[in-house]
């Protein structure tokens, strides 16, 4: 084993009693030694310097712990597998751990418990058999939360010979198989055997299973190991040295504080922190933790953490947060929060614990002193009635002295027991610092699932797509509820698509128009409309996402309707992690006008989110058809039907960024400004009742992708809007006319019967739905604003290239208006698709009595891009 320094709390144990280390050199970082008291089955104990348990340690430390590993799980799986992801953790000593390896994960998170808890029905449970208490229940609210077939994480803070986790491997696995187990831990000591027999079991179940692990390495122990214990508790309880064990290493002096205070010593005043938790949050995973809680307590902390600042004494330096037995989660982000609130580096984090261990007041024995207490919780399971908090007195040490201790226990605990009598828990408490706060969280108790939910096989629904594998975007960034079509040939002519359309043929949604590589001269159009609108673009993303979390609050899931809307989920999704710190999931979904959003993603997010929490995302609205879809496809579904968008000229929405007619450059492109994917289809015979709908990925058009200059380009713009976004969060949620009055249905309405179209889905407004009538629908006329400036530029190009009159009026409630050629016919158009005949015998006329003028009617090259086909 590595020298290690004469300060490694492992030092005693293993110079007495024959204990030694082997493997990493990280793990004297990581661990100490000390002696077990009560437990037959091992004498020793690993006491991790890292776990927040048995050693006060920085938060971020402990945090930062799990977090590293739960990263290390999702590139070992991957986005895809990542998101299917269950995180199991094992009480009481890694409840804390589990919880923080869920969050680098981003995966909902449950942990076992020794507590019953009435009327739960536990679905299972398996023993730990190393353990002082063995028996582990599973009380998930939701049966759900482990029935699925994604990858099961189980975590504890040792793996020594993995009967624990095959205990449960086997008990869950008879009841809901899956695929894939991954193990992790902070330290792995299995031996070769242990390897051995858990690489069978996987192999007998069929399974995979990984392991996970900050450091690895063995512990050799001698044969006579239990008695040697034995006789250095006996011994180290007299104050003398044992028979047998080697006497020249300096002996410690045992350390057990607990006890009545002194006459006349002073007790420390007691302050009650009400804490104003958040109605209904979990205070920890017992029964199920998810993103949604993960994102509200994020949001609750930094006022949590004032309000325990309030309770310390003036000038307090040392602080520790001390949780109580399984309930470690909510104190350490606690005590986190309330570090960063005081400056860093002034607080520590532990909590007590039922496990018995010897307490010598040496620096190279891991527990220095302990307090015994009565337990306090009422409990029910036959457990030890004493419980410990190790390391919270300062023994012979007084720099180890805490100038507060705020002790955090849920409401169960709340009893006289943890109060009164000489030995109760606050009193010893009061006996060592200056200060003691106690804050009492509200013991969550969930209603469970109905006996006929829990019979009902989960709904098979396909998985999510993410890139590279399909769309250029990162898996992070997006998953696509869709299904990949892109090995079937579904573009045709835009023409022959539009007269079969028309003529009631074909549905638009049944075919794809052809993806051709835009022109030198309109990318480059795009590129000057992206430098010129960013900041503004920015603008509108914040104060949507300010907007969508103060009213929707933290937890929001962002679903984004494909594709036009889903550069705009990317975006506010990015403002929320940078302006925010927050981590939210976001997915693309079809919905097409006529058929209506695409059930199977409904059923998807219901599965997997609460449905008031899912906010839906698009570009913008031109005349408020998709919003009218959106509305009436949500009924009665308990999804919020209220679209946000970066523009709102049909002001048919209450959640935009603006409601200024103005480009936003993503219209400008097609597939290669959405993660070079396609439109959505739904077409009998490729989309069955049980798929999503479906899109194609254009790996060919690579090259000519700017989809993440986008992004980047507007996010690069984030700081220097913030301030003015949360003005404009402000402004909208005062503003009297925010609700939705469709003016521009009405407009669309007058501006069809002046030019004699009798069809309003004919009729195109806003700038983005302009551009699209000029990509992939046969345009008969461009009514623009009368002065309208460079939102248009790449207006009047497309236009020019395909032959069509761009008309000046006055009075145009939008920049600018697309008619689409009504009454369709391919002889209408030459054999490039330009215009031939800008007038076949149907009305022309103003809007609002305006004159109507060319602007421009140059034939260049026919058009080579085309954008998705829908209106929102």
């Amino acid at each position: 084993m590595t020298a290690t320094p004469q300060t490694w709390t492992g030092r005693w144990v293993a110079d007495r009693a024959g204990i030694a280390l082997t493997g990493s050199e990280r793990l004297p970082e990581l661990v100490g030694l000390a002696l077990r008291s009560g437990n037959p089955r091992r004498a020793h104990l690993l006491v991790s310097n890292v776990l927040g348990k048995h050693v006060p340690q920085q938060p971020s430390v402990v945090h930062g712990a799990g977090l590293e590993l739960g990263r290390r799980v999702r590139e070992l799986l991957g986005a895809r597998a990542a998101g299917r992801a269950v995180v199991l953790g094992y009480a009481e000593t890694a409840t804390g751990l589990g919880h923080s390896v869920a969050d680098g994960l981003d995966a909902p998170y449950l942990h076992s418990t020794r507590r019953p808890v009435p009327g739960m029905t536990p679905l299972g449970g398996f023993e730990e058999e190393h353990s002082h208490a063995t028996s582990h229940l599973l009380l998930p609210a939701d049966p759900a939360l482990l029935a699925g077939d994604g990858p099961l994480v189980l975590v504890d803070d040792e793996f020594s010979t993995g009967r624990t986790v095959l205990n449960t491997i086997r008990d869950l696995h008879a009841r809901h198989p899956r695929g894939h187990y991954v193990v992790v831990a902070l330290v792995d000591l299995r031996s070769a055997a242990d390897r051995r027999r858990l690489d069978e079991a996987a192999a007998e179940l069929g399974v995979r299973l990984d392991l996970v692990a900050t450091a690895s390495g063995g512990v050799e122990l001698p044969e006579d190991v239990v008695a040697r214990a034995e006789r250095l508790i006996a011994a180290e309880a007299s104050g003398g040295v044992p028979a047998g064990v080697p006497g020249d290493v300096p002996g410690g002096v045992p350390v057990d504080v607990s006890g009545a205070a002194a006459p006349g010593a002073a007790v420390a005043p007691l302050v009650r922190v009400a804490l104003d938790w958040p109605a209904g949050l979990p205070d920890g995973g017992r029964h199920g933790f998810t993103a949604h809680d993960r994102a509200r307590l994020d949001a609750a902390l930094p006022h949590l953490a004032g309000q325990l600042a309030e309770a310390l004494p003036a000038g307090a330096r040392r602080v520790l947060v001390l949780g109580f037995e399984e309930l470690m989660y909510a104190p350490l982000r606690l005590a986190g929060a309330l570090d960063e609130r005081l400056g860093g580096d002034r607080v520590r984090f532990s909590t007590t614990t039922r496990s018995p261990v010897l307490a010598v007041d040496d620096p190279g024995y891991a527990i220095r002193t302990r307090l015994v207490f009565p337990a306090h919780d009422d409990p029910q399971d036959g457990g030890s009635p004493e419980r410990y908090a190790y390391n919270v007195a300062p023994g012979s040490d007084p720099a180890r002295r805490f100038d507060a201790v705020v002790l955090v226990v849920d409401d169960v605990a709340d009893t006289p027991a943890l109060h009164e009598g000489e030995r109760a828990l606050l009193g010893q408490l009061r006996r060592v610092t200056d200060r003691v706060a106690l804050a009492v969280l509200p013991s969550h108790r969930p209603v469970p699932v109905p006996a006929a939910r829990r019979a009902e096989a989960p709904p098979a629904l396909p998985a999510p797509l993410y890139g590279p594998a399909f769309s250029s975007y990162p898996a992070e960034e997006v998953a696509w509820l869709l299904k990949d079509l892109s090995g079937v040939a579904l573009e045709a002519p835009t023409e022959e698509r539009e007269e079969a359309v028309q003529n009631g043929g074909a549905h638009y949604a049944e075919s794809l128009p052809v993806e051709y590589q835009p022109s030198p001269e309109y990318q480059e159009l795009f590129h000057q409309a992206l430098r010129g609108s960013a900041g503004r673009i920015a603008l509108a993303v914040g104060t949507v996402a300010e907007t969508l979390l103060r009213e929707r609050g933290p937890g929001l899931v962002l679903a984004s309707l494909a594709r036009a809307g889903t550069p705009v989920g990317i975006l506010i999704r990015r403002w929320l992690a940078h302006a925010h710190g927050l981590s939210v999931p976001h997915y693309a979904l079809s919905i097409v006008r006529g058929r209506g959003i695409d059930p199977v993603a409904l059923r998807y997010l219901a599965a997997h989110h609460r449905a008031q929490d899912v906010v839906f995302v698009d570009g913008w609205t031109g005349k408020g058809a998709i919003t009218r879809e959106l509305a009436d496809a949500l009924t009665g579904t308990g999804f919020d039907p209220d679209l946000a968008v970066l523009a709102d000229p049909g002001r048919c929405v209450r959640t935009y960024g603006t409601r200024d007619d103005f480009l936003i450059p993503s219209a400008c492109l097609n597939s290669t400004v959405s993660g070079l994917v396609s439109r959505t289809v739904l077409r009998a015979g490729l989309i069955g009742p049980d798929d999503f709908h479906g899109a194609k990925h254009y790996v060919e058009l690579a090259g000519s992708d700017v989809s993440a200059a986008f992004l980047e380009a507007v996010a690069a713009r984030f700081d220097e809007v913030r301030a003015a976004a949360a003005e404009g969060a402000d402004r909208l949620a005062a503003d009297p006319h925010r609700a939705p009055d469709w003016a521009g249905w009405a407009a669309v309405e007058r501006i069809s019967a002046e030019y004699g179209i009798d069809n309003v889905n004919l009729v195109k407004p806003g700038v983005g739905e302009t551009t699209r009538v000029l990509l992939r629908r046969v345009p008969w006329r461009i009514l623009a604003r009368r002065g309208a400036g460079a939102d248009l530029d790449h207006v009047r190009l497309l236009a020019a290239q395909r032959g069509v009159q761009v008309e000046e009026v006055n009075g145009l409630p939008y920049t600018c208006v697309g008619l689409i050629h009504p009454r369709y016919s391919r002889g209408a158009t030459g054999g490039d698709g330009r215009a031939v005949a800008s007038d076949v015998g149907l009305g022309s006329g103003s809007v609002s009595g305006a004159g109507v003028g060319v602007v421009s009617d140059a034939a260049t090259d026919a058009v080579s891009v085309s954008v998705p086909g829908r209106d929102s």
